[in-house]
């Protein structure tokens, strides 16, 4: 299958996943009333239910996954480790971090863009320590200690912050937020992370020959002429920014962005320039088809997508690190 093929194959999964999201819930809607809904037309109840309340969620499930399934393959590319992703270098935690001061603070009251809006300047900060780091040609193990201790300090304070939470109601937002979810969300939560999305990716593509280079070492890289500081600075503010906006949709949404990568690995002949948008399109797809199930599930409450993703991606992790023996040697 040729590279053109397989993110065909992978496009047109996630637009099956995106119309089976639109069609199916608590109202099942038949297939010419939800392509009718999607262009306006149609009954008003198919209308609403389409554009207002599925498609919003729909594409917020699909888009946060693709984020994050580009942001792990950028990660595990420059890293060189099939474990990486955007937890690693503590991106996450600091988005996460964000959101937490947001609503402890009662920010989130005053206005319904405090929580994406700290998130988003939070992972900024991360990538801003990150990158000041990676310029300084910080060896790959020293980057991940790095990122490891940022991730610590960011968990410690969000966890300070749960156990000092001033009411019961902040203490609720607090852990529902950090379960992550993409329930209730609207074009107004895309809208605000958009423009982090579409300037991460344009980053993201200036790294795709340094990334191809680095497979060979870095210092057989630097004698064909990549340029080792740029890459690094370029995946890792592009993962800074795809991971923003995610985590400022939907909260914490753990290991799609470690399995997604490693599903499609090789079917590119493990080439992690061609990796970045085959594991944003699989990862999208697998979200979206994820919350999907959790709305369809026979629970007296629904359960929050980040605790589903960490339910079936955690085994998943175990078993990629148990594959990959060749780590840490």
């Amino acid at each position: 299958m040729t590279r053109l093929q397989l993110n065909g194959v992978l496009a047109l999964t996630g637009l099956a996943a995106i119309l089976a999201g639109l069609m199916a819930g608590s109202a099942p809607l038949s297939l010419a009333d939800t392509l009718a809904g999607l262009i306006g037309a149609g009954p008003d109840g198919a209308r609403l239910i389409v554009l207002e309340i599925r498609l919003p969620r729909v594409l917020a499930a699909f888009l946060t996954g693709a984020a994050l399934g580009a942001s792990g393959a950028l990660l595990q590319g420059l890293l060189r480790n099939p474990l990486a992703d955007p937890g690693v270098l503590g991106v996450s935690a600091m988005a996460a971090l964000g959101a937490v001061i947001a609503i402890w603070f009662g920010l989130s009251a005053l206005s319904a863009f405090a929580v994406p809006v700290m998130a988003i300047a939070f992972a900024g900060l991360a990538a801003a320590v990150l990158a000041g780091l990676a310029a300084t040609r910080l060896s790959v193990v020293q980057l991940i200690l790095a990122g490891v201790g940022l991730s610590s300090f960011a968990g410690a304070l969000s966890a300070l912050a749960m156990n000092l939470a001033p009411t019961p109601f902040t203490l609720s937002d607090l852990v529902n937020w950090l379960m992550g979810s993409v329930a209730n969300r609207s074009f107004a939560d895309l809208a605000l992370a958009a423009p982090f999305w579409i300037a991460g990716a344009v980053i993201a593509v200036f790294a795709l020959p340094g990334l191809r280079a680095l497979t060979l070492g870095e210092e057989t890289a630097a004698s064909l002429g990549a340029d080792i500081t740029r890459t690094r600075l370029c995946a890792i503010i592009a993962s800074a920014l795809l991971t923003g906006g995610a985590v400022a949709v939907a909260g914490i949404i753990g290991f799609v962005g470690i399995v997604a990568p490693h599903l499609v690995r090789p079917l590119v002949r493990h080439d992690p320039g061609d990796l970045v948008l085959p594991s944003a399109l699989a990862a999208g797809a697998l979200l979206a088809l994820a919350d999907l199930a959790l709305r369809l599930a026979p629970f007296p409450q629904e359960l929050k997508l980040g605790v589903a993703a960490a339910l079936v991606g955690a085994p998943a992790f175990i078993w990629i690190a148990a594959r990959s023996r060749s780590i840490g040697r």
